[in-house]
């Protein structure tokens, strides 16, 4: 059955452009949408990765002036995936990440970088292209949030009929994409929309907000998280203009791309696997040991992190409870980068505890997955969690989740408690509240059960039987693409 079409609006697509989860994301729904006769088109920037990987692409639409420089909309088929992409070579073409350069400091024009890409969804969305028109604009984060809000105020009447829809998934509410009101003119937004039900903000122009404001559709990425963004705690200053649009909130459970995530064919792997050969993650445990300079020492687990270093993700707190890791027998392999107090410290952990703590600063998506596939347990002490991709890896991989009892990772990790091991359904250990102790305790709790190989062995079936893809969540996004493409 043929079903709406969707333009779907992100910063960064993998496997062309990843700096975390919201990549995966907007990587595999298109793909994992096509049965459902839902087509999607991705529309990203002309970041150099994604421009010199093009072949066969064609020019569809050119702007002549186009936020300080000129552009053209480029059709392309890239992995898989219809993008269509904004070549701004001003804004776009240069070295460095997405959101900032080689040392990490934002690029100091990413309001116009990105008002570029939300404002060239809106003409698509407002019928710049001949030949295709979209049902329902689907943007994610602060970076495509003020889709809605051009869309609303700064159309350029070229739609015959209705607009399309429009749909804000907030993967993380933390980044809020907040500007000084002087760009208001640059930004190509008119005066009226710089009011309390459009992007001010405290003084500010606030990107997120304003599309929080104007979406037909909001969502988040797990249900925990919906709820907990509507309170003080987790609302990061939106929590009344989240309460008031309640109605319009939905929380949708990421999933993951099964067949990238497979550990009977991942070629990132010493050894490959399936449920029915867990022995075999042993050989990617020893490449692991080899690998970070860590002992053969099977009297406690093998902890893997794959993060950011920063406060939200726990990474002190992991700090703090490190000697009561070792002190079970523990190893901890840990890959991210971030915050440079965090890595000096984990770097020093590391120096201090030879063979028991190895550090890879940065990240590397191959050794992602064998720590995966490989470690014993990962381990996600996050204080808050939109969803979270990485427990669900573990899930797939056979390594134990142990995971803070927020957002995601509550929807998704079911407590090797006493009731839910008895009833055969437990799938890796949660910890509340997020403190040093509870997560010590978790931590001890695990190693207990990995003693036991019985109970360790059937968390680990559990955990790889578990349906980790996209195939429930994109029912729930087609249901919601029809409703909003047949409104009135």
């Amino acid at each position: 059955m043929s079903g709406p079409r969707v333009l779907s609006v992100a910063s960064e697509v993998f496997p062309l452009i990843k700096t975390g989860g919201l990549a995966d994301v907007a990587g595999a729904l298109p793909g994992a949408l096509a049965p459902l006769g839902v087509a999607v088109r991705t529309l990203v920037p002309g970041y150099p990765p994604i421009m010199d990987g093009l072949a066969g692409a064609k020019i569809v639409h050119r702007w002549p002036q186009f936020f300080g420089g000129p552009a053209t909309l480029i059709s392309a088929e890239v992995a898989g995936l219809a993008l269509l992409i904004l070549d701004a070579p001003h804004l776009y073409r240069r070295a460095g990440g997405p959101y900032g350069d080689a040392a990490g400091k934002d690029w100091p024009d990413n309001a116009e970088r990105f008002a570029a890409l939300a404002f060239a969804a809106a003409e698509v969305g407002d019928g710049a292209l001949d030949d295709y028109r979209a049902d329902v604009v689907h943007a994610h984060d602060w970076q495509a949030a003020l889709v809605p809000v051009y869309l609303r105020f700064a159309r350029s009447g070229r739609a015959v009929g209705k607009l399309p829809a429009t749909i804000l998934t907030v993967h993380n509410l933390a980044f809020q994409g907040q500007f000084p009101a002087t760009l208001l003119g640059k930004l190509r937004l008119p005066a009226d929309a710089f009011t309390i039900d459009g992007v001010e903000y405290y003084g500010h122009i606030g990107f997120l907000k304003g599309g929080l404001a104007l979406a037909d559709h909001i969502t988040t990425v797990s249900p925990t998280y919906a709820r907990e963004i509507q309170g003080a705690e987790m609302g990061m200053g939106l929590e009344g203009l989240l309460r008031h649009r309640s109605h319009a909130l939905t929380g949708i459970l990421n999933g993951i791309d099964a067949d990238v995530w497979n550990p009977a064919t991942d070629p990132h792997l010493a050894t490959r696997y399936d449920g029915s050969r867990i022995d075999a993650r042993r050989l990617n445990k020893t490449a692991i040991r080899r690998h970070f300079g860590l002992n053969d020492d099977e009297s406690g687990p093998l902890v893997a992190v794959v993060s950011r270093l920063t406060w939200q993700k726990g990474m002190d707190l992991l700090l703090a409870a490190l000697p009561r890791l070792l002190a079970e027998g523990g190893q901890l392999a840990l890959l991210g980068a971030g915050d440079a107090a965090l890595q000096s410290e984990f770097a020093a952990a590391a120096t201090r505890n030879p063979g028991r703590v190895g550090v890879v600063f940065g990240y590397h998506e191959g050794l992602s997955h064998l720590l995966q596939g490989g470690a014993d347990i990962i381990l996600v002490p996050s204080r808050f969690e939109p969803c979270g991709l990485t427990q669900l890896y573990g899930l797939r991989y056979g390594a134990v989740p142990v995971v803070a009892r927020v957002g995601g990772l509550a929807d998704t990790i079911i407590d090797a408690n006493d009731a839910a091991m008895g009833a055969g359904v437990a799938t890796g250990f949660q910890f509340t509240p997020v403190t040093v102790d509870a997560l010590e305790d978790a931590l001890a709790r695990a190693a207990r059960a990995y003693r036991n190989n019985a109970i360790w062995r059937s968390l680990q079936e559990r955990g790889m039987a578990t349906d980790v893809s996209w195939g429930r969540p994109v029912r729930q996004y087609a249901e919601l693409y029809h409703a909003l493409a047949d409104r009135p």
